[in-house]
């Protein structure tokens, strides 16, 4: 298994002699290597189990740094980095040649991003390189929001963990970029499309469905439990599979259900808190994949606030 801690001089070495390291942001966890060293990069995809046509982002420790990996900012997504970072943004910027195609699977743009946890934001101002970091999860799997969600999925498979708690947000970054001078989001994530357009006004919301991603993240069926996961209006799937016989698990908005065990259902913010719900949503699958339910059933939230970044979540993880 890999050693859990806080010892960010540990991190810093192994990340420089080519290893990996799981690593704490403000989203979720990441599986971190050195992004200039080819032999990291493969690993991340490897310890992973990644197709190689996803590409990954590389997290910087500020916009400076940033400029040194691409080769320009438009206007407007300069705006959104002054405005948005350090956080849960990433901007799809066209890259630099040091910058290898093993990182953005062949693209000539690469995802990169400012991460806010103040442990990585240590880590980062110690290294001279930028770390490629997916999610710390299997690939297609739910993404991590706790040092113990990395060590049991991949704790054989890296050395060491830097332990910052749980995750604040718990949902990935929105990823950004630009096509034919419009703002796009290519995905949904813990920046709000609300927030966006404060700042750049209307942008473009492409879906999330693509087998050859311009950005990570965009596969379709992604995010998924183990069991399989169904869609639809509550109600109308719990009366259905009870008259079945099935055993099933609820994952809900606000609402919790009298008549099913507390260990087969989860309401992912009684209060209606989009925050909340977004930081409990992969725990919350989580714990509903291990439990003795056969299929979990789920409903969508209203497509407000988070609400859009949770629905595209759970749309990916039942797409199969």
């Amino acid at each position: 298994m890999a050693e859990i801690g806080k010892d960010i001089k540990k991190a810093a070495s192994l990340l420089s002699s080519g290893k990996l390291v799981a690593i704490p942001t403000e989203t979720v966890y990441g599986l971190a290597g050195n992004a200039l060293d080819e032999g990291a990069v493969l690993d991340i995809f490897k310890t992973k189990q990644r197709p190689s046509f996803d590409p990954l982002i590389i997290h910087l420790r500020d916009i400076d740094q940033v400029r040194a990996y691409v080769d320009a900012i438009p206007e407007e997504l300069e705006q959104l980095a002054q405005k948005f970072w350090p956080g849960p943004l990433t901007l799809l910027l066209p890259k630099k040649d040091m910058i290898s195609d093993l990182v953005t699977s062949g693209l000539d743009t690469v995802g990169v991003r400012v991460p806010r946890h103040p442990l990585t934001r240590k880590l980062l101002h110690r290294l001279d390189f930028p770390l490629a970091a997916p999610s710390a999860n299997p690939f297609g799997y739910i993404s991590p929001t706790s040092a113990q969600h990395v060590q049991d999925q991949l704790g054989g498979q890296v050395p060491y963990i830097l332990d910052g708690g749980a995750c604040d947000i718990g949902l990935e970054s929105t990823i950004v970029g630009m096509e034919q001078g419009q703002v796009v989001i290519y995905r949904l994530g813990g920046t709000s499309v609300q927030d966006i357009e404060s700042v750049v006004g209307k942008v473009l919301i492409l879906p999330q469905s693509s087998s050859n991603p311009k950005s990570p993240g965009m596969l379709k069926s992604h995010y998924a439990p183990r069991k399989p996961l169904l869609l639809g209006h509550l109600d109308e799937l719990i009366e259905s599979h009870r008259q079945k016989g099935i055993v099933f698990a609820v994952l809900s908005f606000q609402r919790s259900f009298p008549e099913q065990p507390s260990e087969l259902q989860y309401a992912l913010s009684p209060e209606g808190d989009y925050d909340e719900a977004a930081r409990n949503l992969f725990s919350a699958m989580r714990a509903l994949d291990s439990s003795n339910a056969e299929i979990i059933l789920a409903e969508e939230l209203p497509e407000i606030h988070l609400g859009k970044a949770i629905n595209d979540r759970l749309r990916r993880a039942s797409a199969r």
